[in-house]
């Protein structure tokens, strides 16, 4: 039956919360409808005219509650709330994880709650006007939940007619309800601890899950420290080589203390980020904080990963330096070459000049 139902409505309104309902021993006491939070949604039937709350708790109907113009949804903390159900025979109460949430619900109860109102209006003026002798003899409000027998006349001598009704069941009906109200009104710290308990559960499972996700960054940061450290090995070695070969230069001397210091800062920052991930695991207990803190290492990576590359930079351009000092240096060794050969050329004419200067003296 209940499908049927679904297919006829049509949604209004959806909310998640936790649904309870008052226990019927105690009529204080609440008991969860569900194990986690449920989807609870407003429905309208225009076959019948008529507001249902209706929430599915995996193949059963948790709450099936027909709206009347006497319901009232009560706030009984900033995170729970109530209204009894008298065809129900039962009081529901639901838990929110905001109070923002809770307050939209009950807004659009009370909505709901007047569009019941209007349509059992308009439904009673219907019912007047097709049987007219009834609003002569039953001046009274119909009701949805119980209906009134005829009702009695009785004249006095000078008095005008009074109109008794014989509606002794509704008005014991009545005080079973304010009843449970007050009953259900009195266990107000019970449904506040409660309702409490099951938004602090939700709580502690997302604050798990972010430590769990805080722990794995951790680990994640640590290899990428490691890698750090080769790299600035390397790093360091590439720059020794570049030293040896150069033959300390003055230029390439300057550009190796200029690595050197660029090379002592990485390792600098390389040891604060390892003192900030032991503080970060310290700090798992504070999720924003941890958020904050793996914000400012990934900057502190990129700035890192920045420095290497400007590193990389500077090494390139002292492999580059070299190669034109040795460039430089070929050169000159070839012009020297040159210079010896014409040296070499002069002096061979300058003994041929003075062989035959000595010929010339002996003759």
């Amino acid at each position: 039956m209940y499908p049927l139902h679904r297919e006829r409505e049509q949604p209004i309104y959806s909310a998640r919360a936790h649904v309870f309902q008052i226990d019927p021993a105690t009529k204080r006491n609440w008991l969860p409808a569900s194990k986690h939070a449920a989807t609870v949604s407003f429905f309208y039937d225009a076959n019948r005219s008529v507001y249902r709350i209706i929430s599915v708790g995996g193949t059963k109907a948790i709450i099936n509650s027909t709206i009347t113009p006497n319901m009232t949804f009560t706030k009984t903390s900033q995170k729970f709330g109530q209204w009894a159900d008298s065809r129900a025979n039962t009081v529901y109460g639901l838990g929110f994880s905001t109070e923002q949430q809770l307050q939209q619900f009950a807004e659009q109860f009370r909505e709901v709650k007047e569009a019941a109102r209007l349509a059992r209006e308009k439904s009673q003026e219907r019912y007047e006007l097709a049987n007219p002798a009834l609003n002569i003899a039953a001046p009274q409000e119909l009701s949805e939940e119980c209906h009134s027998p005829p009702l009695l006349t009785v004249n006095g001598p000078g008095e005008e007619k009074l109109f008794r009704s014989k509606s002794a069941e509704v008005e014991l009906t009545v005080e079973k309800e304010r009843v449970k109200k007050m009953l259900s009104e009195g266990s107000m710290c019970e449904i506040n601890l409660e309702a409490e308990l099951f938004t602090l559960q939700d709580s502690n499972a997302k604050l798990v899950a972010a430590l769990q996700e805080a722990n794995s960054s951790v680990v994640q940061w640590k290899q990428q420290l490691a890698e750090y450290q080769e790299e600035t090995d390397r790093l360091r070695e590439q720059v020794a080589e570049l030293e040896a070969q150069l033959g300390h230069p003055a230029a390439a001397h300057a550009d190796s203390e200029e690595l050197s210091r660029s090379l002592e800062e990485l390792e600098t920052l390389l040891s604060i980020k390892e003192q900030e991930i032991h503080s970060l695991q310290s700090k798992t207990t504070d999720v924003g904080q941890l958020e904050r803190e793996r914000e400012e290492a990934i900057h502190r990576l990129k700035d890192l990963e920045r420095r290497n590359t400007e590193l990389e930079g500077q090494v390139q351009s002292a492999e580059k330096t070299l190669a034109s000092s040795r460039d430089e240096r070929d050169k000159a060794e070839v012009e020297v070459q040159h210079i010896i050969q014409a040296l070499d050329v002069k002096i061979c004419d300058l003994n041929d000049l003075r062989q035959s200067l000595a010929k010339l003296m002996d003759k």
